[in-house]
């Protein structure tokens, strides 16, 4: 089975039935964070991201609710989520929500709206180049030169 990547604030979801992505905000807690070097930024998405708790809680026209010759606009309400990690209970008293996991809306139906992108990114700092193998990063970008980054004290992998 594939590593699944831990869903925190900022996560991208869709709706089935909609037409555009809004944004997980996380309202259940305000104490644990992941791919967050200051902690202050990405929370723990967790189950208990109940009620509306998107930025704009739309996902645009709702299909499931048309009205003439367009559709209502959809309210995003999250009812129950399911695909959380259960073998770790956040302080919040909620399990983990992971990439795969999707939410409950009472118009959409079970599981109707998913995780499109978890949230989490990249985030190098100057440690990373310095614990790089030089070979191989002047391979990848030459216009970089790697003896800047040297430090005796930083391990480089051979």
């Amino acid at each position: 089975m594939a590593e699944k990547h831990i869903v925190c604030h900022g996560a991208i979801c869709m709706c089935n039935f909609g037409a555009t992505p809004d944004k997980l905000v996380v309202k259940s807690h305000k104490k644990e964070f992941i791919n967050d070097k200051n902690g202050s930024k990405k929370l723990i998405a967790s189950d208990k991201e109940l009620g509306p708790t998107f930025e704009k809680n739309t996902f645009g026209p709702c299909q499931k609710q048309p009205m003439g010759n367009s559709y209502k606009p959809c309210q995003a309400v999250v009812t129950k989520w399911s695909g959380f990690y259960e073998k770790v209970i956040l302080e919040n008293k909620g399990k983990i929500l992971l990439e795969d996991a999707k939410a409950t809306c009472p118009i959409g139906g079970s599981d109707c709206i998913k995780i499109t992108f978890h949230g989490q990114v990249n985030a190098p700092e100057a440690s990373s180049a310095k614990n790089a193998n030089p070979e191989i990063m002047s391979a990848l970008n030459p216009m970089v030169d790697m003896e800047e980054f040297e430090d005796q004290d930083a391990p480089y992998y051979s």
